[in-house]
């Protein structure tokens, strides 16, 4: 694997990343910790959860479920060097924070910092994320009614605020950096101006749904992140399943993800099966497997991003990890661009 440098200080991390939002709920503790021990044989020690987390379905009662299974890992192994970890800051109006999850201000961030560090069972978070903008998001199929917000100076000034309070929870070694997560290209820039004119931390990364069914960042935010040397985490690259094959056809297997969240997110759609179709066509052409297709395709990207794995078994990150190891044929990535091209959009 290569390996992009985590903000301005490192770590150097993978350039793939460990998912693990489904551990503690539809993964078992032993599955998750195997999924863990497998990683670590393959190099991919840079694993990213979030107190919100399991999710399908996201419920206060299991509210920081996965960080536990992570930390007990941490307790049994006694491994937390060999580790970069990654979570977040549940953004503003969650049902899954009892009374709602508050703005996050200098107060969240500390409260979610502290609360995360007792579950993780560690003294430091390596990247601490906030989960989305306060501001709100057009991520998660609300682009197709996104309306904008106009208060630009109470933005920035929560920014600031958020900002300083990340410097000191750096210097009192809490966190080593800070980061964003379904943010957009113009906040991204907000959040790096600020820090630039006030001597703050520099978001060290930005996470956003990213794979070759949903490719909202191939243009601004493509720029914004090359010409800042920001790297992209991938939440979905395959797209909650899509790409794997398993709901050609739109079935719906048993068990799987589509049974517990039948339009999967807004991601089924009557021009989406198509697509699918598609690129399941072009893998079968060239002789790969179309989930190591999807997952290799991020390295051909012109600018720094990385997809995180999502296995809910150990059976399904095996079958993922060869991709580690692959280089796609260019003809074959000229041949996902005009799939791309003929079908844009398709959720």
């Amino acid at each position: 694997m290569s390996t992009h440098t985590l903000g301005p200080n490192g770590p150097e991390i993978p350039d793939f990343c460990l998912g693990t939002m489904t551990w503690g709920r539809q993964t078992a503790t032993p599955d998750a910790h195997r999924q863990i021990d497998l990683a670590l044989e393959h190099g991919l020690n840079f694993l990213d959860t979030a107190e919100m987390y399991p999710t399908n379905p996201v419920q206060p009662e299991t509210l920081g479920g996965t960080e536990t299974v992570i930390g007990d890992w941490i307790a049994r192994h006694g491994g937390r060097d060999r580790l970069i970890l990654a979570t977040k800051v549940t953004g503003e109006g969650s049902a899954v924070i009892p009374g709602g999850a508050p703005l996050i201000d200098a107060a969240r961030l500390r409260a979610g910092v502290e609360a995360s560090l007792s579950r993780l069972r560690t003294d430091h978070i390596d990247l601490y994320q906030l989960h989305w903008p306060n501001r709100g998001s057009y991520h998660f199929r609300r682009n197709w009614g996104f309306k904008p917000g106009h208060d630009a100076a109470a933005v920035r000034a929560n920014m600031t605020e958020v900002l300083t309070e990340a410097a000191a929870l750096i210097a009192e070694g809490k966190i080593r950096q800070i980061a964003l997560s379904n943010e957009s290209a113009w906040g991204l820039a907000q959040w790096l101006r600020i820090a630039d004119e006030e001597g703050l931390p520099r978001v060290a990364s930005i996470q956003n749904e990213y794979s070759l069914l949903c490719r909202l960042a191939d243009t601004d935010m493509a720029e914004a992140l090359a010409m800042e040397q920001v790297p992209m985490l991938a939440f979905s690259p395959l797209a909650a399943g899509l790409l794997t094959g398993k709901y050609a056809g739109d079935v719906t297997p048993d068990p799987s993800r589509r049974g517990a969240t039948p339009d999967l997110g807004g991601r089924i759609t009557p021009r989406v099966f198509d697509a699918v179709a598609a690129y399941l066509g072009a893998a079968r052409d060239w002789g790969v497997d179309p989930v190591q297709m999807a997952l290799a395709w991020f390295r051909t990207r012109p600018f720094p991003v990385l997809p995180i794995l999502g296995a809910t078994t150990t059976a399904q990150l095996e079958q993922q990890l060869p991709a580690l190891y692959m280089a796609l044929d260019a003809e074959l990535v000229t041949q996902l661009d005009a799939i791309h091209r003929a079908h844009p959009m398709p959720y």
